[in-house]
């Protein structure tokens, strides 16, 4: 076990199922060493780069390691790509595994283990690496539409922070009934209504169904002329986060060169505060895809598509960008 510092605070990523059951692994596993209450903070990719770090020290999972993290006193458990080394940091680092199962080996190792845990941090797993060929992958999907569908804080206080009482909810009979249902009326009209933004990206409006799982079926059927696949989501508080999908690595580095992160084929970002509906944003995206760069070599982003850019090294080429 590796000898962790005291956090104050842990902080994970919002917006899907791997960053809240590391986020309240860590938590647990914070109590447990310590035995005082650690606060949970979740956080998107538009405010985790606004964020200041000023904690002393703090315990980090499933955002993209980078420079500013890497201080004493400070624990970052991930597995998206980097090219920051750790100098003051301690980093559970692996590109195989989902956060979730990095923290959960942590857990283990001071007793934190069930056979709950063990199948939902599968799931989890599952879902968050998109291990299309695993037998549960239809139900990992389900476990994690929860998130995208209620959201992080309201699942979170609905189980009330006992993430295993999500495993068999009665909600997921509402996530498989809408993915036999809607999922393949979805798909069909999303075929049909493919938008070009550049030679290479294609926006996917959707109607119905999951969209991840829509877009998946459009690649891998290569119903598009589009490497990377666009989908757009506006918020309550009138922002818009895209999502980027591939095949072959090229959605990471479109979402880096819009400070966003995340995977080789799975990455997003949250489009800048002045862009507050879809219109608007399909403009920006358009303009910005075909003035400034091209994904057609699957990689040629900053950092050779290696690095996530969650606010970490990346120039901004959209500075003087006028919307």
């Amino acid at each position: 076990m590796l000898s962790l510092p005291q956090p104050e605070v842990v902080l994970t990523h919002e917006s899907d199922l791997d960053g809240l059951v590391a986020g309240v692994l860590l938590q647990r596993l914070a109590r447990a060493m310590f035995a005082t209450p650690v606060s949970l903070q979740a956080w998107n990719y538009q405010g985790w780069k606004n964020r200041s770090m000023q904690e002393r020290s703090a315990w980090v999972t499933d955002f993209t390691f980078e420079g500013r993290l890497d201080r004493e006193g400070w624990l970052v458990v991930d597995h998206h790509s980097t090219q920051t080394v750790p100098r003051h940091a301690k980093l559970v680092h692996d590109l195989t595994r989902s956060a979730a199962q990095l923290v959960y080996d942590l857990c283990k190792e001071q007793g934190i283990q069930s056979a709950e845990l063990d199948r939902l941090v599968h799931l989890t797993n599952v879902g968050d690496l998109w291990i299309h060929i695993d037998p549960d992958f239809d139900l990992a999907c389900d476990y994690a539409n929860l998130v995208k569908t209620y959201g992080f804080w309201h699942l979170h206080d609905l189980v009330e922070g006992r993430i295993e009482s999500l495993l068999n909810h009665p909600l997921l009979e509402v996530m498989s009934v809408k993915r036999r249902v809607e999922d393949p009326i979805g798909f069909e009209w999303s075929r049909k209504n493919v938008q070009e933004l550049s030679k290479t990206v294609g926006l996917v409006h959707t109607a119905v169904g999951n969209t991840n799982l829509i877009v998946h079926q459009l690649l891998s059927q290569q119903a598009t002329p589009y490497k990377v696949l666009v989908t757009l989501f506006p918020k309550s508080n009138r922002t818009v986060v895209a999502s980027f999908r591939s095949q072959n690595g090229e959605a990471l580095p479109v979402a880096a060169r819009l400070q966003g992160g995340g995977h080789a084929n799975a990455a997003g970002t949250t489009l800048p505060k002045s862009v507050t509906d879809t219109e608007t944003a399909i403009g920006y995206l358009r303009q910005a895809l075909n003035q400034r760069f091209d994904t057609g070599s699957g990689g040629s982003g900053s950092g050779g598509g290696t690095n996530s850019g969650s606010g970490g090294g990346f120039n901004n080429p959209f500075a003087g960008l006028k919307l």
